[in-house]
């Protein structure tokens, strides 16, 4: 992104919140402390951020997290010596010398100038107002705005040491950007820093790695995920847990190719709008083989397969336009509306190599989609029935923190990038806020935000370390039914173009597991995890016994294990709990002769003795019904024996 872009008007920075004031007066600390350490480092810029504040410094010296705790102390003086922040205005001229000089982003002038200062000054724009502020000893080039000393940046936080490229040019110099984090106080800095150390602990692409869920693979590709047997465990039993609702209320499942017809995606319109988030397409081979011949160039070639001269496939970007040729292939009457078509569809999609991180942001990725052919009366009770699966999906699964944002066309129909009559987008807009209101819902609206064919309502899940993600999506579409002549005939004999409404409640089944292995750090309820009960045998004398118990449990069902290891039974146990195991059944020789288990509960410890068939019993009513809570609880031991549950 150029500076340009990056920029700030002076309005804008005068208009900062008192945090980011602060934030930006850490970086000045920050900035004081290494030239204090470093008096040779070539300071750059350094802006507040989101989460805190960073600056790029050019220095022979790499900077280690080692010296953390040394700038840290030196940042510590700057703040106990209390420096005003003194702004003054100067010429262009003028701060040209002080750069020239070495005097900018620096204590003092020094043999050397300032270089990316006198590279910043030649960025600012012709009349606007330049600014130096003053620190003590510091001076620096800076637009402001600041707090009044640097004694109010006394909670701060050095967090990390990265490579960065100046104005983010992989051609330009390569700087240590050093990132940190301030709070208007100790206590809001301990928070935040105790969010992070949770988002650590829960971090899906850890605890994916430990618990062998997944796997990314250079030789496969970035962005694209390798569900391992324990991950795909739990992407089966959400996939049932959706399709048993979809069953439940009438949708009928569809398979569709991994690729289709360039052709395909250029009526739609998907080409046109997303043509760089795509893959490229592939052309015919009979095609590439004649150009080849002709000693065509690869524009040649793309160029050829964009104004249709040649044919040309694309890995599937999406599903809908497969659905639509399914909803196409037969003729329809208004008696049949609505036919609701579900499938779980891999699509692929270039996201840039800096975007991806582990599961929530992929190459490839499978959608829960579903599209749904309906009549234009029809499409209100449609909505409210996919917002109540969203309700259903978040309600069961405890994703309790979410808002809606209903995304629309601009205010004044006047974008180019989006298609069909204002009517059409009027009357899809007004379905979904009242079927938003109707399901009781509250939302913010979103200008400018909608898909190119239609507006749409996404939730937005607030994870358990604060962040926000996009996952379940409904939208309503006129544009697309119009685009591939999709008929049916209404009630007077004459042919009608059906309303399509794309959803997506899950969003991706990557993402909405990544998401799930972090909202419940690795600890899956009992229907979700990937082994449900361990058997930990004390000894050889009850491997028989532990052995048909283990084909008992299986029978029914249960994704049960047997640890027959000649390990003391202490460590079978800490194993268990390390693989998150949601239920350990000890089995000794007394367990043994009366056919009972010892029950131990991952998170609830020693639950006591039980009969095989009451805990088989308690185990299924927790699967079946997808609790997310055990069931089964610690038997209170001061209770008397007849008040026991």
């Amino acid at each position: 992104m150029s500076e340009q872009k990056e920029r700030k008007t002076l309005e804008e920075r005068n208009q900062a919140s008192d945090l980011e004031r602060l934030r930006h007066s850490c970086a000045h600390v920050l900035a004081t402390a290494i030239c204090r350490l470093w008096p040779q480092a070539q300071l750059a810029a350094g802006p507040a951020v989101e989460n805190g504040f960073y600056y790029d410094i050019e220095l022979d010296h790499n900077i280690s997290t080692a010296e953390f705790e040394l700038i840290e102390a030196e940042m510590k003086k700057v703040v106990k010596e209390n420096q005003t922040f003194e702004r003054t205005t100067v010429t262009r001229a003028e701060a040209m010398e002080m750069a020239q000089s070495g005097a900018l982003g620096s204590i003092g002038p020094r043999s050397v100038p300032s270089k990316f200062k006198v590279d910043l000054l030649n960025r600012i724009p012709e009349g606007e107002e330049i600014s130096i502020y003053r620190n003590g000893d510091f001076t620096d080039l800076c637009a402001g705005p600041h707090v009044g000393r640097t004694g109010n940046c006394k909670a701060f936080k050095v967090m990390s040491v990265a490579s960065a490229y100046y104005q983010g040019d992989a051609n330009g110099p390569r700087l240590q950007r050093i990132y940190g984090t301030c709070f208007p106080n100790r206590t809001q800095l301990d928070e935040h820093l105790a969010r992070l150390e949770e988002a650590r602990k829960r971090d899906h692409r850890r605890l994916g790695r430990e618990m062998g869920l997944f796997a990314i693979d250079e030789m496969v590709g970035q962005g694209l995920v390798l569900w391992k047997p324990k991950g795909a465990i739990i992407r089966r039993e959400l996939q049932n847990f959706i399709t048993e609702e979809l069953d439940r209320i009438g949708y009928s499942q569809v398979f569709t190719p991994h690729i289709g017809k360039l052709d395909l995606y250029m009526t739609s319109g998907h080409w046109d709008h997303y043509k760089d988030s795509q893959f490229p397409p592939m052309a015919d081979p009979d095609d590439y083989r004649k150009l080849r011949d002709e000693n065509a160039t690869c524009a040649d070639l793309f160029n050829s397969l964009d104004t249709r001269v040649i044919s040309g496939f694309m890995l599937k970007p999406m599903n809908c336009p497969h659905h639509i040729r399914i909803y196409a292939n037969d003729p329809h009457s208004y008696r049949d509306l609505p036919i609701r078509l579900a499938e779980f569809g891999t699509v692929y999609r270039w996201e840039q190599s800096g975007e991806l991180g582990g599961m929530t942001r992929v190459r490839g990725f499978t959608q829960d989609d579903a599209h749904i052919f309906c009549r234009p009366d029809q499409v209100k009770a449609e909505v409210q029935q996919c917002i109540g699966i969203v309700k259903h999906i978040l309600g069961t699964l405890e994703m309790k923190d979410f808002r809606v944002r209903l995304s629309l066309r601009d205010k004044e129909y006047t974008d180019p990038k989006y298609v069909g009559s204002i009517d059409k987008w009027k009357n899809s807009e007004q379905a979904l806020r009242e079927a938003l209101s109707e399901e009781g819902f509250e939302y913010t609206a979103a200008e400018n935000e909608a898909a190119f064919y239609g507006p749409k309502i996404d939730f937005i899940v607030r994870d358990v370390i604060g962040r926000d993600w996009q996952l379940g999506t409904v939208q309503v579409d006129y544009n697309l039914p119009y685009r591939f002549k999709l008929v049916y005939t209404g009630a007077d004999n004459q042919n009608h173009h059906p309303v399509m409404i794309h959803r997506a409640p899950f969003g991706s089944m990557e993402r909405f597991t990544g998401l799930l292995i972090e909202h419940f750090a690795g600890k899956f309820p009992t229907w979700l995890a990937p082994e449900q009960v361990r058997i930990l045998p004390i000894s050889e004398k009850v491997a028989a016994y532990s052995a048909t118990l283990r084909q008992r449990l299986a029978a029914e069902g249960i994704r049960v294990t047997l640890d027959d290891a000649p390990d003391k039974i202490g460590a079978k146990i800490r194993n268990a709990r390390l693989d998150r195991v949601p239920y350990m059944l000890v089995v000794g020789q007394r367990e043994a002769e009366e056919e009972k288990v010892a029950v131990r509960h991952r998170d609830l410890d020693d639950l006591g003795p039980m009969d095989v068939d009451a805990f088989v019993a308690a185990i299924l009513d927790e699967i079946r019904n997808r609790r997310i809570r055990p069931l089964l609880q610690p038997v209170k031991k001061d209770t008397p024996p007849a008040q026991q549950g």
